[in-house]
Protein backbone atom coordinates (compact mmCIF):
# COMPACT_ATOMS: atom_id res chain seq x y z
CA UNK A 1 0.00 0.00 0.00
CA UNK A 2 2.78 2.28 0.69
CA UNK A 3 4.28 1.50 -2.69
CA UNK A 4 1.38 2.41 -4.02
CA UNK A 5 0.83 6.06 -2.63
CA UNK A 6 4.52 6.54 -3.28
CA UNK A 7 4.16 5.64 -7.30
CA UNK A 8 1.22 7.99 -7.15
CA UNK A 9 2.90 10.72 -5.42
CA UNK A 10 5.96 10.22 -8.19
CA UNK A 11 3.36 10.70 -10.90
CA UNK A 12 2.07 13.98 -9.61
CA UNK A 13 5.06 15.73 -9.44
CA UNK A 14 5.85 14.86 -12.61
CA UNK A 15 2.91 16.61 -14.31
CA UNK A 16 3.71 20.40 -14.97
CA UNK A 17 1.36 22.70 -13.23
CA UNK A 18 -1.97 23.79 -15.59
CA UNK A 19 -3.82 26.89 -14.31
CA UNK A 20 -7.05 26.78 -16.39
CA UNK A 21 -6.49 24.21 -19.07
CA UNK A 22 -4.21 24.29 -21.86
CA UNK A 23 -2.94 27.53 -23.36
CA UNK A 24 -3.01 27.97 -26.84
CA UNK A 25 -0.38 29.65 -28.78
CA UNK A 26 -0.25 33.27 -29.03
CA UNK A 27 -2.13 34.26 -32.38
CA UNK A 28 -3.54 37.33 -33.07
CA UNK A 29 -6.75 36.12 -34.75
CA UNK A 30 -5.34 32.52 -36.16
CA UNK A 31 -3.17 31.70 -38.24
CA UNK A 32 -1.71 34.68 -40.19
CA UNK A 33 -1.66 34.04 -44.15
CA UNK A 34 1.63 34.64 -46.39
CA UNK A 35 1.91 38.52 -47.00
CA UNK A 36 1.22 37.36 -51.00
CA UNK A 37 -1.96 36.15 -50.18
CA UNK A 38 -3.05 39.68 -50.05
CA UNK A 39 -2.88 40.28 -53.65
CA UNK A 40 -4.11 37.08 -54.59
CA UNK A 41 -2.29 33.52 -55.11
CA UNK A 42 0.26 34.37 -58.05
CA UNK A 43 1.30 31.39 -60.23
CA UNK A 44 4.77 30.01 -60.31
CA UNK A 45 7.02 32.58 -62.68
CA UNK A 46 4.51 35.30 -62.31
CA UNK A 47 5.44 38.43 -61.52
CA UNK A 48 3.41 39.91 -57.93
CA UNK A 49 2.24 43.35 -56.55
CA UNK A 50 3.57 46.42 -58.79
CA UNK A 51 5.68 43.91 -61.08
CA UNK A 52 2.28 42.27 -62.46
CA UNK A 53 0.54 45.57 -63.26
CA UNK A 54 3.56 46.13 -65.30
CA UNK A 55 3.68 43.30 -67.26
CA UNK A 56 0.08 43.28 -67.52
CA UNK A 57 0.38 46.89 -69.26
CA UNK A 58 -0.78 47.27 -72.86
CA UNK A 59 2.05 48.03 -75.27
CA UNK A 60 1.87 51.55 -76.33
CA UNK A 61 3.25 52.11 -79.58
CA UNK A 62 6.27 54.19 -81.08
CA UNK A 63 6.13 57.73 -80.47
CA UNK A 64 6.15 60.10 -83.53
CA UNK A 65 9.85 60.72 -82.71
CA UNK A 66 10.89 57.54 -83.64
CA UNK A 67 9.08 57.63 -86.84
CA UNK A 68 10.43 60.88 -87.18
CA UNK A 69 14.35 59.50 -86.68
CA UNK A 70 13.55 56.48 -89.14
CA UNK A 71 12.43 58.74 -91.93
CA UNK A 72 15.75 61.24 -91.50
CA UNK A 73 17.79 58.34 -91.57
CA UNK A 74 16.33 57.09 -94.04
CA UNK A 75 16.79 60.20 -96.40
CA UNK A 76 20.39 60.76 -95.44
CA UNK A 77 21.13 57.01 -96.18
CA UNK A 78 19.83 57.79 -99.72
CA UNK A 79 21.84 61.47 -99.95
CA UNK A 80 24.92 59.80 -99.08
CA UNK A 81 24.47 57.20 -102.42
CA UNK A 82 23.57 60.33 -104.08
CA UNK A 83 26.77 61.49 -103.69
CA UNK A 84 28.97 58.48 -104.49
CA UNK A 85 31.54 58.29 -106.87
CA UNK A 86 30.86 56.89 -110.28
CA UNK A 87 33.27 53.89 -109.36
CA UNK A 88 31.14 53.28 -106.33
CA UNK A 89 27.78 54.18 -107.63
CA UNK A 90 28.17 50.93 -110.68
CA UNK A 91 29.23 48.60 -107.18
CA UNK A 92 26.18 50.07 -105.32
CA UNK A 93 24.00 48.97 -108.85
CA UNK A 94 25.55 45.27 -108.71
CA UNK A 95 24.54 45.17 -105.01
CA UNK A 96 20.98 46.38 -105.79
CA UNK A 97 20.67 43.94 -108.63
CA UNK A 98 21.80 40.66 -106.91
CA UNK A 99 22.47 40.70 -103.27
CA UNK A 100 19.63 43.13 -102.58
CA UNK A 101 16.86 41.11 -103.40
CA UNK A 102 18.35 38.02 -101.54
CA UNK A 103 18.21 39.97 -98.97
CA UNK A 104 14.52 41.21 -98.83
CA UNK A 105 13.43 37.56 -99.86
CA UNK A 106 15.30 35.83 -96.56
CA UNK A 107 13.82 38.88 -94.57
CA UNK A 108 10.19 38.00 -95.49
CA UNK A 109 11.02 34.22 -94.92
CA UNK A 110 12.12 34.79 -91.44
CA UNK A 111 9.83 37.93 -90.59
CA UNK A 112 7.20 36.14 -91.39
CA UNK A 113 7.96 33.60 -88.49
CA UNK A 114 9.31 36.38 -86.30
CA UNK A 115 5.96 38.21 -86.03
CA UNK A 116 3.81 35.56 -86.11
CA UNK A 117 2.39 36.04 -89.46
CA UNK A 118 2.98 32.50 -90.70
CA UNK A 119 4.10 29.25 -89.03
CA UNK A 120 7.68 27.62 -90.63
CA UNK A 121 5.95 25.52 -92.91
CA UNK A 122 4.22 28.75 -94.66
CA UNK A 123 7.05 30.87 -94.56
CA UNK A 124 8.69 28.40 -96.80
CA UNK A 125 5.73 28.97 -99.20
CA UNK A 126 6.57 32.68 -98.62
CA UNK A 127 9.83 31.83 -99.66
CA UNK A 128 8.85 29.77 -103.08
CA UNK A 129 6.72 32.57 -103.60
CA UNK A 130 9.81 34.88 -103.97
CA UNK A 131 11.78 32.68 -105.85
CA UNK A 132 9.30 32.67 -108.76
CA UNK A 133 8.99 36.36 -108.87
CA UNK A 134 12.61 36.75 -108.54
CA UNK A 135 12.89 34.30 -111.29
CA UNK A 136 10.46 36.49 -113.28
CA UNK A 137 11.94 39.79 -112.43
CA UNK A 138 15.31 37.99 -114.22
CA UNK A 139 13.66 37.12 -116.96
CA UNK A 140 14.91 33.82 -115.94
CA UNK A 141 11.24 31.96 -115.26
CA UNK A 142 11.06 28.94 -118.20
CA UNK A 143 9.61 25.62 -117.94
CA UNK A 144 13.00 23.94 -117.96
CA UNK A 145 13.85 26.16 -114.47
CA UNK A 146 10.85 25.58 -112.86
CA UNK A 147 10.95 21.66 -113.66
CA UNK A 148 14.64 21.42 -112.05
CA UNK A 149 13.85 23.42 -109.27
CA UNK A 150 10.76 21.13 -108.54
CA UNK A 151 12.89 18.10 -108.65
CA UNK A 152 15.40 19.57 -106.59
CA UNK A 153 12.75 19.98 -104.13
CA UNK A 154 11.39 17.00 -104.18
CA UNK A 155 15.04 15.43 -104.23
CA UNK A 156 15.82 17.29 -100.68
CA UNK A 157 12.55 17.07 -99.07
CA UNK A 158 12.79 12.82 -99.31
CA UNK A 159 16.53 13.42 -98.09
CA UNK A 160 15.07 15.02 -95.06
CA UNK A 161 12.56 13.21 -94.30
CA UNK A 162 14.21 9.76 -94.63
CA UNK A 163 16.69 11.58 -92.17
CA UNK A 164 13.59 12.11 -89.56
CA UNK A 165 12.61 8.87 -89.97
CA UNK A 166 15.79 7.41 -89.08
CA UNK A 167 16.42 9.28 -86.22
CA UNK A 168 12.90 8.82 -84.91
CA UNK A 169 13.47 4.93 -85.05
CA UNK A 170 17.20 5.66 -83.50
CA UNK A 171 15.57 8.05 -80.67
CA UNK A 172 12.97 5.14 -80.14
CA UNK A 173 15.39 2.50 -80.04
CA UNK A 174 17.73 3.78 -77.99
CA UNK A 175 15.37 4.81 -75.46
CA UNK A 176 13.57 1.19 -75.11
CA UNK A 177 17.03 -0.55 -74.65
CA UNK A 178 17.82 1.83 -71.97
CA UNK A 179 20.22 3.48 -73.92
CA UNK A 180 18.96 7.35 -72.49
CA UNK A 181 18.76 6.03 -68.96
CA UNK A 182 22.15 4.96 -69.20
CA UNK A 183 23.74 8.24 -70.91
CA UNK A 184 21.52 10.25 -68.26
CA UNK A 185 23.08 8.24 -64.81
CA UNK A 186 26.33 8.23 -66.56
CA UNK A 187 26.51 12.15 -66.77
CA UNK A 188 24.60 12.57 -63.03
CA UNK A 189 27.44 10.20 -61.86
CA UNK A 190 29.77 12.68 -62.97
CA UNK A 191 28.57 15.01 -60.33
CA UNK A 192 29.61 17.56 -62.89
CA UNK A 193 28.14 21.32 -62.40
CA UNK A 194 26.09 23.44 -64.93
CA UNK A 195 29.11 25.04 -66.45
CA UNK A 196 31.12 21.19 -66.88
CA UNK A 197 27.64 20.24 -68.24
CA UNK A 198 27.84 22.98 -70.92
CA UNK A 199 31.60 21.97 -71.85
CA UNK A 200 31.22 19.10 -72.31
CA UNK A 201 27.89 18.87 -74.19
CA UNK A 202 29.59 21.21 -76.63
CA UNK A 203 32.84 19.74 -77.08
CA UNK A 204 31.15 16.38 -78.04
CA UNK A 205 29.04 18.20 -80.45
CA UNK A 206 32.53 20.28 -81.58
CA UNK A 207 34.02 16.92 -82.41
CA UNK A 208 30.46 15.52 -84.15
CA UNK A 209 30.34 18.96 -86.68
CA UNK A 210 33.57 17.68 -87.96
CA UNK A 211 32.69 14.52 -90.14
CA UNK A 212 28.95 14.77 -90.34
CA UNK A 213 26.27 17.76 -91.35
CA UNK A 214 24.09 19.36 -89.20
CA UNK A 215 20.77 17.55 -89.83
CA UNK A 216 22.41 14.33 -88.60
CA UNK A 217 23.31 16.22 -85.55
CA UNK A 218 20.05 18.19 -84.58
CA UNK A 219 17.57 14.82 -85.33
CA UNK A 220 20.05 12.38 -84.20
CA UNK A 221 22.27 13.49 -81.00
CA UNK A 222 20.30 16.27 -79.61
CA UNK A 223 17.84 14.12 -78.23
CA UNK A 224 20.50 12.85 -76.11
CA UNK A 225 21.48 16.07 -74.40
CA UNK A 226 17.51 17.97 -74.38
CA UNK A 227 16.61 15.17 -71.45
CA UNK A 228 19.70 16.37 -69.26
CA UNK A 229 18.82 20.12 -69.37
CA UNK A 230 16.27 19.99 -66.88
CA UNK A 231 18.98 18.47 -64.55
CA UNK A 232 21.37 21.25 -64.64
CA UNK A 233 18.88 23.98 -64.89
CA UNK A 234 19.80 24.65 -68.86
CA UNK A 235 17.22 26.85 -70.76
CA UNK A 236 16.68 24.58 -73.82
CA UNK A 237 16.67 28.15 -75.95
CA UNK A 238 19.86 28.92 -74.76
CA UNK A 239 21.52 25.35 -74.93
CA UNK A 240 19.76 25.76 -78.47
CA UNK A 241 21.38 29.10 -79.45
CA UNK A 242 24.97 27.34 -77.95
CA UNK A 243 24.87 24.55 -80.09
CA UNK A 244 24.42 26.97 -83.42
CA UNK A 245 27.22 28.59 -82.72
CA UNK A 246 29.38 25.74 -81.82
CA UNK A 247 28.35 23.98 -85.38
CA UNK A 248 29.68 27.05 -86.92
CA UNK A 249 32.75 27.21 -85.74
CA UNK A 250 33.26 23.12 -85.93
CA UNK A 251 32.48 23.36 -89.95
CA UNK A 252 35.23 25.78 -90.29
CA UNK A 253 37.43 24.09 -87.97
CA UNK A 254 40.49 21.40 -89.17
CA UNK A 255 41.07 18.45 -89.53
CA UNK A 256 37.78 18.23 -92.38
CA UNK A 257 36.77 21.70 -92.28
CA UNK A 258 33.72 20.71 -94.89
CA UNK A 259 33.31 24.81 -95.27
CA UNK A 260 36.31 24.82 -96.60
CA UNK A 261 35.85 22.17 -99.45
CA UNK A 262 32.43 24.12 -100.32
CA UNK A 263 33.97 27.40 -100.36
CA UNK A 264 37.28 25.87 -102.84
CA UNK A 265 33.91 24.60 -105.23
CA UNK A 266 33.01 28.03 -105.97
CA UNK A 267 36.41 30.08 -105.50
CA UNK A 268 38.58 30.80 -108.35
CA UNK A 269 41.12 27.92 -109.56
CA UNK A 270 44.07 30.39 -107.95
CA UNK A 271 43.08 30.53 -104.81
CA UNK A 272 44.03 27.79 -102.61
CA UNK A 273 43.10 25.55 -99.64
CA UNK A 274 45.37 26.79 -97.47
CA UNK A 275 44.72 30.37 -98.06
CA UNK A 276 41.04 29.51 -97.53
CA UNK A 277 42.06 28.00 -93.89
CA UNK A 278 43.99 31.06 -92.96
CA UNK A 279 41.34 32.86 -94.11
CA UNK A 280 39.12 31.39 -91.54
CA UNK A 281 41.41 31.16 -88.50
CA UNK A 282 40.25 34.48 -87.64
CA UNK A 283 36.62 34.04 -88.01
CA UNK A 284 37.00 30.71 -86.26
CA UNK A 285 38.44 33.16 -83.13
CA UNK A 286 35.39 35.79 -83.77
CA UNK A 287 32.99 32.22 -83.41
CA UNK A 288 34.49 31.62 -80.13
CA UNK A 289 34.78 34.99 -78.50
CA UNK A 290 31.21 35.06 -79.41
CA UNK A 291 30.40 31.89 -77.55
CA UNK A 292 31.91 32.77 -74.52
CA UNK A 293 30.04 36.11 -74.77
CA UNK A 294 26.73 34.41 -75.22
CA UNK A 295 27.67 32.28 -72.01
CA UNK A 296 28.57 34.77 -69.52
CA UNK A 297 26.11 37.04 -71.32
CA UNK A 298 22.61 34.89 -72.12
CA UNK A 299 20.52 38.34 -72.69
CA UNK A 300 22.66 38.92 -75.87
CA UNK A 301 20.62 35.77 -77.17
CA UNK A 302 17.45 35.32 -75.50
CA UNK A 303 16.83 39.24 -75.47
CA UNK A 304 14.57 39.66 -78.70
CA UNK A 305 12.69 35.94 -78.09
CA UNK A 306 11.73 37.62 -74.63
CA UNK A 307 10.18 40.81 -76.14
CA UNK A 308 9.00 39.39 -79.17
CA UNK A 309 6.88 36.38 -77.43
CA UNK A 310 6.54 38.24 -73.94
Amino acid sequence: HQREERAQQHLEDLEPPVAGGVAEPPGAGGVAEPAAAADGLAEPGQARGPAAEAVAAERRPAPRSYWIGVGVGAFALLGFYALLSFQRLEVFKMLLSSFFPLMVLIMAVLGSIVFGLATPTEAAAVGALGGLLLAAAYRQLTFNVVKESVFLTAKTSAMVCWLFVGSAIFSSAFALLGGQELVENWVLSMNLTKTEFLLLSQVIIFILGWPLEWTEIIVIFMPIFVPLLDNFGVDPLFFGLLVALNLQTAFLSPPVAMAAFYLKGVSPPHVTLNQIFAGMLPFMAIQVLAIVLLYNFPAIGLWLPQVLYR
